[in-house]
């Protein structure tokens, strides 16, 4: 994936000049939905209160209900019966006929197309929007910069590339000044160097603006990346509310997508002249010691712009070995300590949950391999996985042979 490029230049504003007043202290918005829409093929029915404090996820399977969950909180949906509410605002209330129109529900919603008028340069499209909005802190400025795209006000939109049209797309729907944005699916059609830019985008915009934001997405790995918390909808209905790394590793006891192990690490240092970059597992109350943890390097200098970040990561299960005595003398770069917690057996495998620091890891191994180790809970065993299995959107081109 592609390395994103923060630095600054002339034509960008800083964050002062960016910053639109928000409450410091307000509690994050609680979006209530209680509701029915039933189509030829599927009922969906949700009932759920969901506090949105930065980027919700919303993920399932085709089919199960997420797009036309978001048509439903935008008013698009008519046809739904319940209500639904944003931060005490009824949106919706069949029993007294009560219904928001879509325009007027300061709900946003940007679609995986981008629905440009193709005749019209990008400031123009985004002017056209912006006309309706009366009293506006933001400013086309303003959110061209946020989404860096100043260079480009000026071009024709039928020129943009598919990530830049749905840079223009998401402007156009800050410029309305949302209370609530909603984007379906909106970087599925980009290859992975272009989502990787959007979702960094994305963040960004969130962070500075402090704009509550639902995202849909059939791809794991990108909400975990983009997401602080996980809502998960099966065959139209919500089974799940969580934050973001517990729903994950739920999905894997569940046996509901290809178990991983999803964890925020801290960015310690760049080591340009090994081809890597050094994450840290920190310490707890429990244990003194921090564990290193390295992946393909982040940064080809030493730049000091990501270290202290948090960064999220994604580790598959199957890319995850044990180890009954410490790997000293393994080409492996990544070897921790490590208690066994569960052991799951499938017909073809076993996956062992394990822990590390208080952080949880999931090995998946096979059934001849658990039965020859002899493993058990609460065994005190290593794992180890190579720098290429450590995998997270910051990531560049892989390094041979870590």
């Amino acid at each position: 994936m592609s390395r994103i490029n923060n630095s600054n230049n002339s034509s960008e504003m800083s964050e002062e000049q960016l910053a639109v007043d928000q409450p410091k202290s307000a509690a994050p918005p609680t979006l209530t939905l209680a509701f029915k829409l039933a189509f030829s093929h599927l009922e969906i029915s949700i009932k759920q209160n969901i506090s949105i404090s930065a980027i919700t996820g919303i993920y399932g399977d085709s089919g199960s209900g997420k797009s036309s969950l978001l048509r439903v909180i935008a008013g698009l949906e008519p046809r739904a019966k319940g209500q639904i509410s944003l931060n005490g605002t009824v949106l919706q209330d069949s029993d007294n006929k009560g219904f928001i129109k879509a325009e007027k529900r300061q709900i946003g919603l940007v679609f995986q197309d981008s629905r440009l008028f193709p005749h019209l340069s990008v400031y123009q499209n985004l002017a056209y929007g912006a006309k309706r909005q009366t009293n506006r802190q933001l400013t086309i400025e303003k959110v061209l910069a946020l989404t860096q795209l100043n260079q480009l006000q000026h071009q024709n939109v039928t020129l943009l590339s598919g990530g830049e049209k749905q840079r223009v797309s998401i402007a156009r729907a800050l410029l309305a000044e949302p209370k609530l944005l909603l984007l379906d699916e909106p970087f599925s059609a980009l290859d992975k160097s272009t989502k990787s830019q959007m979702l960094t985008i994305l963040k960004a915009i969130q962070q500075q603006l402090q704009l509550p934001m639902l995202y849909v997405s059939h791809s794991l790995s990108e909400l975990q990346y983009i997401a602080d918390q996980l809502v998960v909808v099966s065959a139209g209905k919500i089974t799940q509310v969580a934050p973001i790394h517990q729903a994950i590793h739920q999905l894997n006891s569940r046996g509901e997508t290809s178990p991983k192990t999803s964890l925020s690490l801290t960015i310690a240092e760049h080591l340009p002249d090994y081809g890597l970059t050094r994450l840290t597992l920190p310490a707890t109350k429990s244990t003194s010691k921090n564990h290193n943890i390295y992946l393909p390097i982040l940064e080809q200098s030493n730049s000091q712009r990501l270290i202290s970040q948090q960064l999220p990561c994604i580790i598959y299960a199957r890319d995850i070995s044990i180890s009954k005595t410490k790997p000293e003398h393994s080409s492996i770069v990544n070897h921790l300590p490590a208690s066994i917690s569960v052991i799951q057996y499938n017909k073809t495998n076993a996956l062992v949950t394990l822990k590390t620091n208080e952080q949880e890891f999931y090995a998946q191994i096979s059934l001849w391999s658990a039965k020859r180790m002899a493993l058990t809970t609460q065994s005190k065993v290593y794992i180890q996985f190579k720098a290429n299995a450590v995998h997270s959107y910051y990531f560049t081109e892989p390094t041979a042979n870590a």
